[in-house]
């Protein structure tokens, strides 16, 4: 068996190229994405800066600890507070009192009181005398006390989800291609199999010998994609960095779990691609087999079409199920990025039904035009493996760009019709602002608030602090669903939808951005939810600390724009403030990310079509040959092949839209039912460079052997 497996493997070795290049280059995508995850998982560690000479540092509380119930019992759970907590006076005074004391560089404006203060005496003597009033920090801890401690592990957070996912669309494609692969190989060998059934091989046999040479390439590929992604990681640490979507300091680890990973994973792919087409090739006789070789009948097993119906209702059940229970879902990168993988790979795998009847409705002109539509309704599984991976990539690039678009377009709708404001100012550090005569002007800051969901969870909000409700009520033109913006005042709050108590009049309990509280504020407005910025919204009074950085204005003529211009930041028109803060695509680093996917997933298309093409046009040489005895010319023969090719990606690309419309139609409802505005956005530009990519190397693919086999 060995020999028969090494000797198919040396014999085939251009069919089997294309599976051993997809499967290496999936392996080394997997290999680097995984390097580049296991150094998101943990930031480096830094020495202290603030209080580097001092052994001690006694810093306020810097987490609201709250119990909640969890199940039977009841547990504590910490959220991280803005800034800490200001040190208590009494502390203070004791411990100057007997120790040299290093004041903080950075007070806090609301209290004048420090919020840290380095001391040069034993730790737990000063654990001792401070006892829970406060935080007693020594060594590597003393770095909870730098400004934004915390920096390094949120600057990974965004770059660990672009990782995942990149990985996790690499993995999926990977599959997609490999699997394609070796079921179209295995078709184009219905000949050599019933050749072997023939001369007495078994159907089991028939299956090993599959198996065998799967579990071979497995092997070969996987040690070559290992090698590539240890190649390859630094070279996307160093990408990343230079992109903006890392900070300047990451780098790959020293893990080997991914190399681990990626390697079984490789292995299990080319199995698992290979058991579906060896199971169909052991199944038929040796005359069915010879029978079979040159017409495509039985394109759709059922196992496949089972499987391929199952996907596609889970696809859209989900889809129906995210939009019944919670459409905010449908607006994140993670819903947008994985759900439509499910329609794709059901569509895919129930794509031969499309094939014969479209290829059948077209009305092309002349002999070319006939043998086209003919060959292609004929040679299902032929036009069938090269829409396949036509429809990843255009539907990958209709509902990553499209849905990223559209959500982005949505803010920016949203942001300008809740204003009523003429200028907007928008900044960190604004300074305050009197409003001219004649004009209105109102100031709002950043804060948050702590409140329970339940009893079993306590959740962050960010709100939005106001300065001069009036003011405020007078230029927002908030979704308000009950209530009256101009009911908030120091003792009450506005918040959304999402809020357990929801109802005007009721009380809720807040806790600030300080970790004070809790305060029981009225709720006197209620907002739909929107695109998910839509409150809650708060007074200056419980928003501790939060400086001015956005200050919209209307009125008083020139006067306006001068005293605007005062507070430090930058003057728009609120037209140009929402354009300028929500740009089509989202931000550059998410739309870099973006790009990086399509881009994994171009590249596995490319691999599939110019594999399936090559393969498929090198076997025709016995029906190009009849074409040229019935007088086709060399020309005519090449417009028929080329043709047949652009007719599947055209194909491909068609039921690539499908899917981009379905998840984009799901996410308008979701818009809609989220009270926030529906501006959906196909990307034609995107969609049609992929499908243009498509194309090209469709048409070399198969254009270059059948000018080599028509000489």
């Amino acid at each position: 068996m060995l020999t028969v497996v090494l000797s198919g493997l040396r014999a085939r070795w251009a069919s089997f190229l294309g599976g051993f290049v997809a499967l290496a280059l999936g392996v080394g995508l997997l290999a680097t994405m995984g390097l580049g995850l296991s150094a998101t998982f943990h930031a480096p560690e830094r020495s202290p800066q603030r209080f580097a000479s001092s052994p001690v540092v006694v810093q306020g509380q810097d987490r609201l600890t709250l119990d909640v119930r969890r199940g039977p019992s009841t547990v504590s759970v910490e959220q991280r507070l803005d800034r800490p907590q200001p040190v208590d006076n009494d502390v203070l005074r004791e411990l100057r009192a007997r120790w040299t004391v290093t004041p903080s560089d950075a007070g806090r404006p609301d209290s004048g009181r420090p919020d840290a203060v380095g001391v040069d005496a034993p730790a737990a003597e000063v654990r001792a005398l401070v006892g829970d009033r406060a935080q007693v920090l020594t060594g590597a801890d003393r770095v909870r006390a730098d400004p934004d401690p915390e920096r390094d592990a949120d600057a990974l957070v965004a770059l660990n989800a672009l990782l995942g996912t990149s990985g996790g669309v690499t993995a999926f494609v990977s599959v997609f291609v490999v699997a394609s692969t070796f079921a179209f190989a295995v078709a184009l060998r219905r000949r050599e199999f019933g050749l072997l059934r023939t001369a007495g091989a078994t159907p089991g046999q028939i299956r090993r010998l599959l198996l065998a040479e799967a579990a071979a390439l497995g092997v070969l590929a996987s040690a070559a994609g290992c090698a590539l992604g240890a190649l390859g990681a630094p070279l996307l640490a160093r990408s990343l960095v230079d992109g903006g979507l890392a900070p300047g300091w990451f780098t790959v680890g020293g893990a080997t779990w991914p190399f681990h990973a990626a390697f079984w994973t490789g292995v299990t792919v080319a199995l698992a691609g290979a058991v579906a087409a060896s199971r169909r090739a052991g199944k038929v006789g040796p005359t069915a087999a010879l029978r079979e070789a040159d017409v495509d009948a039985d394109t759709l097993p059922l196992g496949r079409a089972l499987l391929g119906t199952g996907l596609l209702l889970s696809g859209l059940g989900l889809l129906v199920w995210t939009y019944a229970t919670e459409p905010s879902a449908l607006l994140k990168r993670k819903t947008y990025t994985t759900l439509p993988m499910l329609l794709i790979t059901g569509v895919a795998l129930l794509s031969p039904l499309l094939v014969r009847p479209v290829a059948r409705l077209l009305r092309l002109r002349g002999a070319v035009g006939t043998l086209v539509r003919e060959n292609s309704a004929a040679s299902v599984r032929r036009t069938a493996a090269v829409a396949a991976p036509v429809l990843v990539t255009v539907a990958l690039a209709g509902t990553l760009f499209g849905s990223a678009t559209s959500v982005t377009r949505a803010k920016g709708v949203e942001a300008r019709e809740q204003t009523a404001a003429e200028y907007v100012v928008a900044g960190a550090g604004l300074k305050p602002v009197t409003a001219p005569p004649g004009a209105l002007v109102s100031a709002t800051g950043t804060t948050s608030v702590f409140v329970r969901d339940g009893a079993e969870a306590v959740v962050k909000y960010q709100a939005p602090a106001v300065a001069d409700p009036a003011a405020f009520a007078g230029l927002a033109r908030l979704p308000v669903v009950a209530g009256d913006l101009r009911d908030l005042d120091d003792r009450s709050i506005v918040v959304n939808e999402e809020f357990e108590r929801h109802r005007v009049g009721e009380t809720v309990e807040v806790w600030r951005a300080d970790g004070t509280g809790p305060v029981r504020l009225r709720v006197a407005a209620v907002l739909a939810l929107g695109t998910g910025d839509n409150g809650p919204y708060v007074t200056r009074a419980n928003a501790p600390g939060a400086d001015p950085d956005r200050i919209d204005a209307r009125g008083g003529g020139t006067a306006t724009v001068r005293a605007l211009e005062a507070s430090g930041g930058t003057v728009r028109s609120a037209d140009a403030w929402a354009a300028a803060g929500h740009r089509e695509g989202g931000n550059p680093q998410n739309r870099l990310g973006m790009i990086l996917v399509l881009g994994i997933a171009l590249v596995y298309t490319v691999i599939g079509l110019a594999n399936t093409l090559l393969m498929a046009t090198s076997v025709r040489r016995g029906e190009l040959s009849s074409l040229r005895l019935a007088g086709a010319t060399r020309a005519q023969i090449l417009r028929v092949v080329t043709g047949e090719a652009t007719l599947a990606v055209a194909i491909g690309t068609l039921l690539g839209l499908v899917v981009t419309a379905l998840v984009l139609g799901t996410l308008g409802a979701g818009l809609a039912a989220l009270s926030a505005p529906v501006a959906l956005a196909l990307p034609w530009g995107t969609v049609g460079a992929a499908a243009g990519a498509c194309a090209t190397v469709a048409v070399a693919a198969s254009a270059l052997p059948a000018w080599r086999l028509t000489r």
